[in-house]
């Protein structure tokens, strides 16, 4: 089997890529050209020299190279992982958000129609922000209001690939993934931004924490469960779209607490609020009624919560003492 990872760099696509490669797959994944490359989640990769493990060239948004990177690795199945996913960021560049995640998405949907005679599986990133407020717990039928220009160019894509599966009889599978987190987590995102803090003020330094709004609740898992769902997704015979999360969620001063309690300090001594710092539009009460994936697909996540923040916070005051001592 040979699989394409759009945004092999990312989280999800490091962990999906270890999964795929222990299933004896042929992994091909897609990098956008940088004077700077980002490796670090898959430098171990590479460096394993796996004979199964490729990195090529490509960009969402150049409908060209695309339909060139699906010529040559011809893949069984597609995941697309691409994205510009940082919600915060989506009001700074509302444009290029849409351009990756919708437009992207589009130009995708589009070479792989063209593909022949095999065309491949497609698997979805979507988003539990398209919802928005819709009361919780929030299932695949549940009404989709987003809240900020990164939920709506997820839902324009989710849309999308249901067209497409109805119209053209195409295999394209939507993930709706709630909050999923690990070490390998941007530091922009609000968990590492936490996880990190905790390890540069266990290693001494006299910093604060400065969040928003500690009061939003996400379902937060952990991104190694969730890809295995992404695949289950791809093993079935007919596409459908799934609701993947906990069942369980947590304010943001839930996990503050329990990462600092990981190295047994006061949350409260090193706690900032800004206003400044919340969104326009917040999103307020997330929580995942996974029924469907449980009874269709057999997954369930593994990781508890706070099990998910231990590992965080472990990983970034273990990363801190290997810089500290090269």
């Amino acid at each position: 089997m040979k699989a394409l990872i759009t945004g092999i760099t990312g989280q999800d696509g490091s962990y999906l890529a270890e999964l795929l490669l222990k299933k004896g797959y042929h992994v091909t994944g897609m990098v956008r050209r940088m004077s700077v490359p980002h490796f670090d989640n898959i430098e171990h990769l590479i460096k394993s020299e796996n004979p199964n493990f490729f990195i090529t060239r490509g960009d969402m948004t150049d409908a060209i190279s695309l339909r060139r990177v699906l010529m040559y690795v011809k893949p069984d199945e597609v995941y697309n992982l691409a994205a510009m996913s940082f919600v915060g960021a989506s009001w700074d560049q509302p444009v290029l958000t849409n351009s990756v995640n919708y437009i992207g998405f589009l130009n995708l949907l589009e070479a792989c129609r063209d593909m022949q005679p095999f065309r491949p599986k497609i698997y979805q990133a979507s988003t539990s922000e398209m919802f928005g407020n819709a009361p919780a717990p929030q299932n695949e039928l549940s009404p989709m209001i987003p809240r900020s220009p990164y939920g709506v160019s997820k839902l324009a894509a989710h849309r999308m690939a249901k067209i497409y599966r109805e119209s053209f009889g195409m295999f394209v599978a939507c993930g709706i993934l709630f909050n999923h987190e690990s070490p390998r987590r941007g530091l922009e995102f609000v968990t590492r931004k936490i996880s990190s803090a905790v390890a540069d003020i266990f290693h001494g330094d006299d910093r604060k924490l400065i969040l928003g709004d500690l009061d939003a609740r996400r379902d937060w898992g952990y991104a190694g469960d969730y890809v295995r769902a992404m695949w289950l997704m791809l093993q079935r015979d007919v596409p459908s779209d799934f609701v993947i999360g906990t069942g369980v969620n947590h304010s943001v001063r839930d996990f503050v607490k329990r990462a600092f309690k990981t190295v047994d300090l006061d949350w409260k001594n090193y706690l900032k609020t800004d206003p400044e710092l919340y969104r326009p539009a917040e999103v307020h009460d997330l929580r995942a009624d996974t029924t469907y994936a449980r009874e269709v697909l057999d997954w369930q996540p593994r990781t508890h919560f706070y099990s998910l923040v231990e590992m965080m916070v472990m990983a970034d005051i273990a990363a801190r003492g290997r810089e500290e001592i090269g």
